[in-house]
């Protein structure tokens, strides 16, 4: 576990565009407060977080394991979130 209680955030496809970086570090927390801090940070990204739940064309994976859709989940120090487009694909 990260002792610093930061979790690292990368983005991909269009939100990596969007944010203008590959990854944001942010204090671990909710997934909305983390929602709120990318927000925060890369302007280009806002409204990722709309009637409580992810907006729709967005995807956040946990360490690329599972995709998270509980909004009040605690992410703990040293996780991973994926955010990327929900139309990504190859």
């Amino acid at each position: 576990m990260d002792e610093n209680g930061l979790v690292t955030v990368e983005f991909f496809g269009v939100p990596r565009m969007r944010a203008g970086c590959a990854e944001l570090t942010l204090p671990a927390g909710t997934v909305a407060e983390l929602l709120a801090g990318i927000e925060d940070s890369c302007p280009a990204l806002s409204g990722l977080l709309r009637h409580g739940r992810l907006a729709p064309h967005y995807l956040l994976s946990m360490d690329g394991q599972h995709f998270v859709t509980d909004m009040n989940q605690e992410i703990r120090p040293g996780d991973r979130l994926l955010l990327l487009s929900a139309d990504a694909g190859g």
